[in-house]
């Protein structure tokens, strides 16, 4: 009777999931701003597009998430290299959508708002729990990484439409997303809400202000930017996020529950 009965199980691992410090979130924001230089190196001083630079980066995300996926146990430099391709990534398949496909910044925005409420619903539906403490399966991790994902491009969308669209500009931007997760550590240190709310929230605001920022030193002067080389300023980030990485411990644990 048995073998007409048989419940799935998942075979549950090891976390892969670093402990969420101080250092998790300035090396979350330095993958951010990379992303967002790192995108714009590809599709606009290499004049390949959003499209093809989308593509790129979308096969870049799905071989460093395979091999994250398929790793035994927690490597920092692997890790940190799946969120960078997520930001990459998450640039250029925004700025396609705002701009190749014309829906605008603001309806890009909802879009990308209304796939990851859906990729949080459906994760929880299915394990009954979006915190980031239970990743120990493999279901687990791919609901992890494509949240992680819709997340990345919509913070990108929302970068662009405070920056270009509210007239703040990329520095005002930045200031506006900062003070937004200053609110959060306030609510994080002096109320009881739920820690995983208050996780992703956070997690999607260091996006947007790692895009204004990068957009900030990248983009032309009369665009409000500093103008920097892309290449420089992507070099120069992925060096100091590889020293924050070795130096500072980066152990899996301690996620908010």
């Amino acid at each position: 009777m048995n073998q007409y009965f048989r419940e799935t199980v998942f075979i549950e691992q090891p976390t892969k999931v670093p402990g969420v410090t101080l250092a998790f979130w300035i090396i979350k924001i330095l993958a951010t701003t990379l992303g967002e230089t790192g995108g714009d190196a590809v599709t606009m001083s290499m004049n390949l597009g959003y499209l093809t630079g989308t593509a790129i980066f979308a096969a870049i995300f799905a071989i460093a998430v395979a091999a994250e996926t398929n790793a035994k146990r927690f490597h920092p430099l692997l890790y940190w290299t799946v969120i960078v391709a997520t930001t990459t990534v998450g640039t250029t398949l925004a700025d396609f959508v705002d701009r190749s496909l014309g829906i605008g910044y603001l309806g890009g925005s909802a879009l990308l708002v209304a796939l990851l409420v859906a990729s949080l619903a459906i994760w929880h539906r299915t394990l009954g729990t979006v915190s980031i403490s239970s990743i120990h399966s493999k279901p687990a991790e791919a609901f992890y990484w494509i949240t992680i994902l819709f997340s990345q491009t919509l913070g990108t969308a929302l970068g662009d439409w405070m920056a270009d669209s509210t007239g703040l500009g990329y520095a005002g931007g930045a200031l506006v997303f900062a003070g937004g997760l200053a609110v959060i550590v306030a609510v994080y240190w002096w109320t009881s809400v739920w820690r995983t709310l208050l996780f992703w929230i956070a997690f999607v605001l260091t996006r947007p202000l790692g895009a204004t920022v990068g957009d900030f030193l990248d983009k032309p002067l009369d665009h409000g930017g500093l103008a920097l080389s892309r290449y420089t300023a992507s070099a120069s980030l992925a060096v100091a996020m590889v020293l924050l990485i070795l130096l500072l411990p980066q152990r899996s644990g301690q996620h908010p529950g």
